[in-house]
């Protein structure tokens, strides 16, 4: 591996002084605009990740794991339930740490992108031996540099095509696989025909995969829906699954058959509000979510759902990280395809000799 670039030749290729580096990471709104593109370009260029201690860290370990996460902490969940409503991160952290503590690694977690996620990843990269990252959360010029000199492995979503980043290691769930079967089950086992989808498939390419698999299943047993979810909620929160029943109640010609969110949060604040409007869950409206959050055995009716196994991509993650700092940095990039499972329950119509858990992509 050749030197690892250090804060002097990131001051000559930007032609600043080696003070103004150091402001443009530890201060960044000290330093004009400007200036501050000209080093991050520099930085990118060159490959150079700034050491937290002033220490050139690509010449030894720090034994400690990153991992680079937005911060999806429900508002709309009260503090007493914290327990019950492990979200989706949650477990996927309990996961890393679990791997990391066996392979005598720390974990450092960054837990909101909050204040510009450059900066950011700067500082994570450059305290840790590897880190892990979920998709589309940070620039894709930011890790092409930082994945030079550390180990990266992208979480969720499908590896695209022609992707800068193809070169890491991936790992993702069956989310087509897991809502198709999950809709085909309302449309085939309960004849349900109107159906609509809630969630951002915009921002999230898990809840992209999870739309597609939505409007397959559909097309496949002649349901007709929008090429569009019917309710776009970008914060995918309790609040917006009850705001998104709410709306969908009160368009024309009533509520649908059958409300599919793009994740359990969503599906639990609908129950809430069809609740509060008198509806009954599953006899007027169906209500389904995916993750698989412990919430949902909890809430009643108890909550059908695409399960993911967050704590194995955890795991899977460190496992990665693990095996490209002990001998192979330059193999060939791994994709992981890690099964779902779907929870039938009673949400969605079953009866307690209907339930069941079908293991999909396994």
């Amino acid at each position: 591996m050749s030197t690892a670039p250090t804060v002097y030749d990131v001051a000559e290729r930007s032609g600043v002084s080696i003070a103004t580096v150091s402001r443009v990471y530890r201060n960044p709104d000290s330093v004009r605009a400007q200036t501050r593109e000209r080093v991050l370009a520099a930085a990118r260029d060159l490959g150079y990740v700034p050491s937290g201690n002033a220490r050139g860290l690509a010449s030894r370990s720090t034994g400690v794991l990153g991992l680079c996460f937005p911060d999806y902490a429900d508002p709309d969940t009260d503090a007493e339930d914290d327990d019950a409503a492990m979200l989706y991160s949650d477990q996927i952290i309990r996961g890393m740490e679990r791997a990391a503590r066996r392979h005598g690694y720390a974990l450092l977690i960054a837990a909101s992108l909050k204040g510009g996620p450059e900066s950011l990843v700067a500082k994570v990269a450059g305290r840790v031996d590897g880190f892990a990252v979920l998709a589309r959360t940070v620039p894709t010029e930011e890790l092409e540099g930082i994945s030079r000199r550390r180990p990266v492995v992208m979480l969720a979503g499908p590896r695209e095509e022609g992707d800068h980043l193809d070169h890491l290691d991936h790992i993702e769930v069956a989310n087509f696989d897991g809502q198709r079967e999950l809709t085909r089950h309302l449309v085939e086992d309960h004849g349900l025909r109107r159906l609509a989808f809630v969630g951002s498939a915009e921002e999230s390419p898990d809840v992209e995969a999870r739309f597609q698999g939505f409007l397959a299943a559909c097309r496949a047993t002649g349901v007709e829906v929008p090429d569009e979810p019917a309710v776009r909620a970008v914060m995918m929160t309790q609040a917006e699954g009850a705001r998104a029943a709410d709306a969908l109640c009160d368009r024309d010609g009533g509520p649908p058959q059958a409300l599919v969110c793009a994740n359990d949060q969503m599906a639990v604040g609908a129950l809430h509000a069809l609740e509060r409007r008198g509806l009954a869950v599953p006899d007027d409206v169906a209500v389904t979510g995916f993750d698989g959050i412990p919430l949902g055995r909890l809430v009643r009716p108890t909550l059908t759902t695409v399960r993911q196994p967050m704590l194995r991509m955890g795991e899977e993650a460190v496992e990665l990280l693990v095996r490209r700092l002990n001998g192979t940095p330059d193999a060939d990039p791994v994709s992981l395809m890690l099964p779902v499972t779907v929870a039938r329950r009673a949400s969605c119509g079953c009866g307690p000799e209907e339930q069941a858990a079908v293991a999909i992509g396994a």
